[in-house]
């Protein structure tokens, strides 16, 4: 039985081949108006409208298949713009800082330079930590006792003096600013070297520090300099811990000027609200008097 199936088949399909290239022979062999070509016309010319039919009828499947294929193709276009957008922002914002450090650098430097400082041993070093307190009174630096940072190290930011060293660890120290409650600090201030020593405000204001204990009849202004006095002191006759002539800040106001109950107030030239670079002298000579 499947013997004569499987002969069956072949006949078919032998039978099937010599008709096909009997109606090629012919086709190909005949005039352009021959019957076959015109058998060919008749079934073109029949099924045409239905290949049109369906074509228009699969145009929207195509099309939205089309529509698929292309929001895919854009969405990955936007991931891509997106990331290398990022990728910009975070490299313009790497170079942005940088350009801010080195112009902090370069101005740390300067200041040094310009007040002579290379003889107290400065040693920069970063802010890593400041007090989240609204006065900022400390503030930590990458610098410590490996480096020769001790306690009582005068501090010095780009602009001015800001504080000294209160605690030292190996490779860091604190810092406690001139807005804190304890500092204190001896200076001068104007033209006539007025003696009076820069302490705190009570409220803690980093824009605010007041001149006390100076002389009746003093006679200062605003607009007035205020520096470290670089005083020695009486006992021993060491020199002053601060550098003689370190800027402060400048007198801003006077209030009941000429009274017993005077208050010379200054606005520190150094913003204790944005510390990023210090320079730490290392070698102090002597005591503050």
């Amino acid at each position: 039985m499947y013997d004569k199936t499987v002969r069956r088949r072949r006949a078919v399909l032998g039978l099937l081949v010599v008709s096909s290239l009997i109606l090629l022979t012919a086709y190909f062999g005949e005039s352009g108006g021959g019957a076959l070509r015109g058998v060919q016309r008749g079934t073109s010319e029949v099924l045409n409208p239905v290949q049109e039919g369906a074509s228009r009828a699969l145009k929207p499947v195509r099309d939205l298949f089309g529509w698929f294929g292309a929001t895919v193709a854009a969405k990955g276009k936007v991931e891509d713009l997106s990331a290398e957008r990022d990728r910009l922002r975070g490299e313009l914002a790497r170079q942005d800082n940088a350009t801010f450090e080195n112009a902090r650098m370069a101005k740390l430097l300067e200041t040094s330079g310009a007040l002579g400082l290379g003889d107290y041993g400065p040693k920069t070093g970063r802010v890593i930590f400041q007090s989240p307190t609204v006065w900022y009174a400390t503030i930590r630096v990458d610098k410590g006792s490996k480096d020769g940072v001790a306690v009582g190290h005068p501090v010095m930011n780009e602009q001015a003096l800001i504080g000294r060293v209160t605690a030292v660890f190996r490779g860091a120290a604190q810092v406690t600013l001139l807005t804190d409650t304890t500092a204190s600090v001896s200076a001068r201030a104007g033209r006539r070297n007025v003696f009076g020593l820069v302490e705190p405000v009570g409220a803690g204001n980093p824009n605010d520090l007041l001149l006390r204990h100076v002389p009746p009849g003093a006679r200062l202004n605003p607009g007035d300099r205020v520096v470290t006095r670089g005083t020695l002191s009486d006992s021993d006759r060491l020199p002053s811990l601060y550098p003689r002539g370190l800027p402060i800040g400048v007198i801003s106001r006077i209030e009941n000027e000429g009274t017993d109950t005077q208050e010379v107030h200054l606005r520190p030239h150094a913003d204790m609200r944005s510390l990023e670079f210090v320079q730490i002298l290392t070698r102090p000579q002597g005591i503050d008097g």
